[in-house]
Parts: C-alpha cells; sequence; structure tokens
C-alpha cells in the first residue's frame, strides 16, 4: 500500500530539487501550488529498477528505436488500461511527450500550414505548430452542461488546416470527451482530411465518476490519421527523467516520426535509464496510481468545495487531472497580476491563465495543482482565501 499522507512528503529534497515553479524556484514560506508535477516521490519499484540497473556500472548506448522490452511494456499497458490496441512496432519511446509533440509537428506540417488549437489549452499545441512553421488557429473552447461545446469547430477549418489538436482529458478545463465527440471529430477530420495530434498524458488521471474514451475507441482503422503522446511525468511523476512516447497505427506516419525524432542518429533519443523507469512503471507501479487516485479524488473534493465558498471566484469540478480552473474574473484584474499578488501578499504561488501558458480565452482564470498532502493544500486555500478578503478590502469589491 502507498501512503499519501503529509509524512511522506520530503520538503528539505523539494526545496532542491522540483523546479519549473515549484518548492525550488519559489521564495523561503510561498506554498508553490502550480505545475502539475507530485510533490510525492515515485513508487519504490521504480526507484528500485534504477538502482539495480545503475549497479551493472554500464550505460551504453541504447536501440535506436527504444528497448523492444520497453515498447512491449507500454503496448501491453496502453491495451490494460485504455483499451488501445497499439503495435509495439509503432511505439516510439522519446524524450518526454512534449518533445513528441514537436515531432508530430513536424513530420505533417509545412510552412503555412494551419492547426487548429483549442483556446485555452496547454501551451505545447501552439508552440509545437509554429515550432514546425505552421500558423495556430484558435479555436475557442468554452464549456456547455460541462464539456467543450465543439458545435462551431468546423467554421474553423479552412483550405489550409492540416491538423487538429485534441488534448483528452483537457488541460486546463480537465473534462473528458464523450463518445459524440470524438465522433464529430473525427468526422471533421475525414471529411476534410486532416490529421489529429492528439495528447493522452492525462489519461491515467481520470476521476471513478466519468469513464475514460480514447480516440481509438473509434476503432484503429478510423485512426489512422491520428498520432498520439504518452508520458509519465503527469501519473508517475517522473518529469526529471525526459520520458515519453509517440505512437500511431499507421506505418507510413510511424517512419516520419522516426525520420523527424532524429533517433536513427546520436543527435536524438531516449536515456536509457529512462525507460529502465518507464517500464518499471508500465509493469509494475500502476498499483501507485490508482492508490494516488484515491488520495487526489479526496483532494479534489476539498478543494472544490471550498474554493466555490469563497467569494467572487468559481472553481470547476474536473472529470480527470490534478489541476483544478478557476474563475477570477470578478476580480477586473489580470490574472498575472491576480498571481503575483498571492505570491506578495500571503506566499501563495498558482499558474496564471492568459496567453503564456494556454492561450489568451484563459484570461481571467488561474490554475491550482493538487497532487499534493491535505495539510499543504488547506494551508494554500487557507492563504488564498485571505489573500481574497485582502483584494476586496482594497479594492471595495462586493462580495
Amino acid at each position: 500500500m502507498a501512503s499519501f499522507d503529509n509524512s511522506q512528503i520530503k520538503l528539505d529534497v523539494l526545496k532542491k530539487r522540483a523546479y519549473n515553479y515549484r518548492w525550488a524556484e519559489v521564495d523561503d514560506g510561498v506554498i508553490p501550488l502550480t505545475a502539475a508535477d507530485p510533490d510525492y516521490p515515485v513508487a519504490p519499484e521504480i526507484q528500485e529498477a534504477m538502482i539495480d540497473y545503475i549497479k551493472d556500472g554500464y550505460f551504453s548506448y541504447t536501440p535506436k528505436l527504444g528497448y523492444p522490452e520497453f515498447r512491449e511494456s507500454i503496448s501491453r499497458g496502453l491495451k490494460a488500461r485504455k483499451g488501445e490496441e497499439i503495435d509495439p512496432n509503432l511505439i516510439l519511446p522519446i524524450d518526454s511527450a512534449a518533445r513528441g509533440m514537436y515531432v508530430i509537428a513536424e513530420s505533417v506540417l509545412k510552412p503555412g500550414d494551419e492547426m487548429i488549437v483549442f483556446d485555452p489549452v496547454d501551451y505545447l499545441f501552439r508552440e509545437s505548430c509554429l515550432a514546425a512553421g505552421g500558423v495556430p488557429v484558435l479555436f475557442p473552447a468554452k464549456l456547455k452542461d460541462g464539456y467543450i461545446d465543439l458545435s462551431e469547430l468546423e467554421s474553423y477549418i479552412t483550405p489550409k488546416t492540416k491538423m487538429i489538436g485534441l488534448c483528452n482529458p483537457h488541460n486546463p478545463f480537465g473534462v473528458l470527451y464523450r463518445p459524440e465527440d470524438l465522433e464529430h471529430i473525427m468526422s471533421l477530420c475525414e471529411k476534410y482530411d486532416l490529421y489529429i495530434m492528439n495528447d493522452e498524458i492525462w489519461s491515467d488521471i481520470v476521476f471513478p465518476e466519468e469513464k475514460y474514451r480514447s480516440i481509438y475507441s473509434l476503432g484503429n482503422e478510423r485512426c489512422r490519421r491520428v498520432m498520439s503522446v504518452f508520458g509519465f511525468s503527469k501519473s508517475f511523476g517522473l518529469a526529471g527523467l525526459r520520458i515519453g512516447c509517440v505512437y500511431t497505427t499507421n506505418e507510413e506516419l510511424f517512419e516520419k516520426i522516426v525520420e523527424n525524432s532524429d533517433v536513427m542518429s546520436t543527435a536524438g533519443g531516449i536515456a536509457s535509464i529512462s525507460q529502465v523507469a518507464g517500464q518499471a512503471c508500465m509493469d509494475k507501479a500502476y498499483y501507485w496510481v490508482d492508490e494516488f487516485l484515491v488520495h487526489l479524488k479526496k483532494n479534489r473534493d476539498y478543494a472544490v468545495e471550498r474554493l466555490n465558498q469563497m467569494p467572487l471566484i468559481k472553481a470547476y469540478k474536473p472529470h480527470a487531472t490534478y489541476l483544478l480552473y478557476v474563475d477570477i474574473r470578478a476580480f477586473g484584474m489580470v490574472s498575472e497580476d491576480f498571481v503575483e499578488y498571492m505570491k506578495k501578499n500571503v506566499k501563495l504561488a498558482v499558474v496564471s491563465g492568459g496567453e503564456k501558458f494556454f492561450g489568451a480565452g484563459s484570461e481571467g482564470y488561474i490554475r491550482i495543482c493538487f497532487a499534493t498532502s491535505r495539510a499543504i493544500l488547506e494551508e494554500g486555500l487557507n492563504r488564498l482565501e485571505k489573500g481574497i478578503g485582502m483584494l476586496i478590502q482594497e479594492k471595495n469589491l462586493t462580495e
């Protein structure tokens, strides 16, 4: 049994090692509920697999397409967790899901090609498109009855459109796509001959009220235009190992992915130790993810209730992810200014909405990560509530 109480969190280690807006980058005394990275150490089976590998004392070159046993582990895991039937020979281990998104964009976009990017969504969709010389076309993603409203999606398709970005589960909303949503997206791609960049990095962090459905539930033959990324940072806490994979059911697309990944030279590829850790994740550590989910659900329910009792803000209850998307528009402030105010006045760090991280459609929102202990989460929300009270008083707002 894994334990997720406060005693398991090693703050002394996090303050030295947890970067990307987290403990090692904030001032002393600040609580960071920021980047999507757990505060807990990884499952012991992952640690043991890495230690065993290191003991032999060799760190030789690996097969260019990754260890066959790792690719087979990923294939088994995708089947067991999501019902996806993916040939191990069409799975490419790569140095992070983020890098996988860039490779996919480079594989299908030519300069001037358009890619439909939801707004808001994780900035890597936009950035990978731009890096390939593509043009991001922002589709304003709005929630209707708790799901993303796709009714206007077709109107954003032009003769230059080449690909649609699908983030499932969606970051930052934390919502899933229903079967009819996936059918609608696929039908448009079939009608206009478009590719799909399919980001499933959050697909393990799904709460029990909802069922996760992959685009592959529509059948592998229809998904020959889909290129997917999956990673090990959100589920297993391995962000620093730079570990992910790209996969498809289309051999021709897979060859393009391999070509653009630079794995056939020594310029690209994934570290041996990362693959060892990844195989341990898929073969031995999913019990840890499932127990973590039980803890996360309690944190989610507590945090959503607390936030929605605070004046002038509203929090969505996510189907998936360990992120909360919080509406702060009633304060009439730019998201970054709200975030800076909280950091300066109550020593709480959260992620700002706005162009930088999620697109202009997220202006007036913040994102809060709850992959921590109840004690740290509670203290963080106490500080947020205090800061909100100070802001209301300063701005003479009506609660």
